[in-house]
């Protein structure tokens, strides 16, 4: 049974080995997480969103010009563009023309629009690094607790040692007749449990890597080794240092969430001047440039002599003496052709700089009643400043509880730190004692072990005491405005 545990023991150590990928450290978890993680990539494309809006927003300031042209062809009775007069011939039509504006009043409402979604804008990156921090923190939690689990399958690999020594002496005694056989298969039960107790410890190895891999966003099937750094080189702050009124007065400085919730507050102000914008006439100054084209596909290419209009009494007549002479008009015949296409636009560019007019002007709008729109939107914006106010205030109050409960965590997981040192202090001593009376036969073998596994105990305790400790101030130093590392 002894060479079984063993070759479970070497097939998991083996294991652990064969992979030898490079190796993690939180301040390179950390980064990865914060590039390649979807929830900041997704906070990331929001900032990206409003920085769009606040270019938007400002370039609304900017006076507008557009062009426009038109080509076509008009059949039946229409007015022609250039003569303004009906015709019912065919005719082909081009027209340019270019307009715009800016305003020149508006009680600031577009300055004000676009401070607003400046700030909205900032928020949001803001947010992007709540976002970032926030990862950041869940990181570092999921990477000390795969380093204490670590710990714990180390102290089930000396547990399988120690059980092992006890039983190569424990079988030299029962084959002498110096102990009965039942303390040696006290001690195989011993060694069974030890050994299902380090397979348990490597699995939670492996579901701690598998939950940090999943939240760098990591194929699960990637190898992944961490630095085992000892907890008990990890580099803390005393307490000194992180008294809970001195961290939060430089976290409410420095903390994004913070600085988000003072960002919206001063856009939602400005949003209240641009609903009150809405009371204010606006004054704009509009011009536009315009020229057209036109010409007839059927023309007049000549006209027909058609003889003399016919004479009858009522006809004009000079008289010469005593004779008279009536007097006859010419009749004409006007000969119409068709122009091809090539020849409809004979005359395109002397007709567009004749027809080339201009328009200035000023346009003055006065609100006298839109259905209390404007009243509304303005009552609106003083509601949302004051939601916002309250987000502000709470967003301050939760930050210095939680700065408050994060000490009282610290000095709570200092004084267990303590206690659990200790404790493994006295199983130490008690498990020494308990060895030395079994060696002399003074002890059985279940009291042994039992000693044995109120050490193993005590210091699985203390390991996870000291990780809970080193959390505990990590998460006051992060609040402190220190990068996450150990």
């Amino acid at each position: 049974m002894k060479y079984i545990f063993s070759f479970i023991f070497l097939v998991f150590t083996m294991s652990l080995k064969a992979q030898n990928p490079k190796q993690w450290d939180l301040r390179t978890c950390v980064e990865y997480a914060v590039k390649h993680n979807i929830s900041v990539q997704q906070a990331d494309i929001q900032a990206r969103l409003a920085k769009l809006q606040a270019d938007q927003a400002k370039n609304n300031q900017l006076p507008t010009m557009s062009g426009s042209s038109g080509l076509g062809m008009r059949l039946g009775r229409s007015i022609d563009p250039v003569t303004n007069a009906f015709t019912t011939t065919q005719f082909l039509y081009n027209n340019f023309g270019v307009n715009g504006g800016v305003q020149l009043y508006n009680n600031n409402r577009l300055g004000n629009s676009a401070a607003a979604s400046n700030y909205s804008w900032l928020a949001s990156i803001a947010d992007l690094q709540t976002a970032s921090n926030d990862i950041s923190l869940n990181v570092a939690t999921f990477y000390l607790q795969v380093l204490s689990t670590i710990e714990q399958s180390e102290i089930a690999k000396i547990q399988i040692t120690q059980t092992t020594e006890q039983l190569a002496a424990t079988k030299k005694r029962v084959e002498v007749g110096l102990l009965p056989e039942i303390n040696l298969l006290e001690l195989e039960t011993q060694l069974a449990n030890d050994s299902s107790n380090y397979i348990t410890a490597i699995s939670n190895v492996e579901q701690s890597k598998l939950s940090l891999k999943a939240l760098l966003n990591l194929d699960a099937a990637e190898s992944f080794e961490v630095y085992v750094q000892p907890v008990d080189k990890i580099k803390l702050q005393g307490f000194a240092d992180l008294q809970p009124d001195y961290v939060f007065g430089v976290a409410e400085q420095n903390l994004p969430n913070i600085k988000a919730a003072n960002l919206r507050l001063k856009a939602a102000e400005k949003n209240r001047l641009v609903a009150k914008a809405g009371f204010y006439p606006t004054l704009s100054f509009g011009y536009s440039l315009s020229s057209n084209f036109s010409n007839s596909f059927k023309y007049i290419s000549g006209v027909e002599s058609a003889g003399f209009s016919n004479i009858s009494p009522t006809s004009p007549f000079v008289t010469v003496g005593a004779a008279k002479y009536y007097v006859q008009s010419p009749l004409y015949n006007t000969i119409t052709s068709n122009r091809d296409f090539s020849n409809i636009w004979k005359g395109w560019g002397k007709q567009l700089d004749n027809n080339f007019g201009q328009n200035f002007g000023f346009q003055l709008s006065i609100p006298i009643f839109n259905a209390n729109q404007s009243k509304t939107a303005y009552q609106q914006s003083k509601l949302n400043y004051q939601s916002v106010s309250l987000q502000q205030e709470n967003a301050q109050r939760k930050l210095k509880q939680d700065i408050y409960a994060a000490y009282t965590n610290a000095v709570v997981a200092f004084n267990k730190l303590n206690a659990t040192q200790k404790a493994v202090s006295s199983a130490e001593k008690a498990y020494s004692f308990a060895t030395k009376r079994y060696e002399l036969g003074l002890l059985g073998t279940i009291e042994l072990l039992n000693n044995q596994n109120n050490f193993l105990k005590a210091k699985v305790n203390y390991k996870s005491a000291q990780y809970e400790y080193v959390f505990r101030i990590k998460l006051l130093e992060f609040y402190k405005g220190e990068a996450l590392s150990l």
